[in-house]
């Protein structure tokens, strides 16, 4: 009787021959990725995020994202859980995502696909409400993704195991809330 050798393992944590097992990374040209889908508020500091593989569709994880959301009150009382507006890029443009903001009545400034605008015309809908003007300031998540990359463990994601990844996502959000 022989025994069954151990699973080797490639350096970014990839069992040899097999698939990456439970982990939020999946493989592409330049190798194993991580996506941040991630909420913040208009200055910038992080609300919530959810780590998924780098394959995975923007607009699957937006309703998770916006049920993270908790914000302590400055007083007594309930946390905020609703965000007044959500400013997105098309990566979110998706019938689901918009049906589920207006069930909580949040507005959404999205820029819609061309494909989207082109089945719109197909059926003689209008296009959905897009305010330039407030679009406008959605780089206040890009420099919040600046600003966690920064972070030379999170650019790069050394940590091989998900809850590691996400742990430091979490502390670097903190430390970001903390500064500012």
């Amino acid at each position: 009787m022989t025994a069954s050798p151990l699973p080797r393992l490639a350096a970014a944590g990839l069992q040899a021959g097999g698939s990456w097992r439970g982990t939020n990374s999946a493989s592409s040209r330049g190798g194993l990725t991580s996506k941040i889908h991630l909420a913040c508020d208009g200055r910038g500091r992080p609300l919530s995020f959810t780590v998924t593989a780098g394959t995975r569709n923007d607009c699957t994880q937006a309703e998770t994202v916006i049920d993270k959301i908790r914000v302590a009150s400055a007083g007594p009382g309930r946390p905020l859980v609703r965000p007044e507006r959500v400013v997105a890029d098309k990566g979110y443009s998706a019938r689901s995502f918009r049906a589920c903001l207006r069930r909580r009545g949040i507005k959404a400034t999205i820029p819609e696909r061309v494909d989207q605008l082109a089945g719109r015309r197909r059926r003689r809908e209008r296009p959905c409400g897009f305010d330039r003007t407030v679009y406008r300031r959605r780089n206040v998540v890009e420099r919040c993704f600046h600003r966690l990359k920064q972070w030379r463990g999170i650019a790069t994601r050394y940590d091989k195991q998900p809850d590691r990844y996400l742990a430091a996502i979490t502390l670097a959000s903190t430390l970001i809330r903390l500064q500012t």
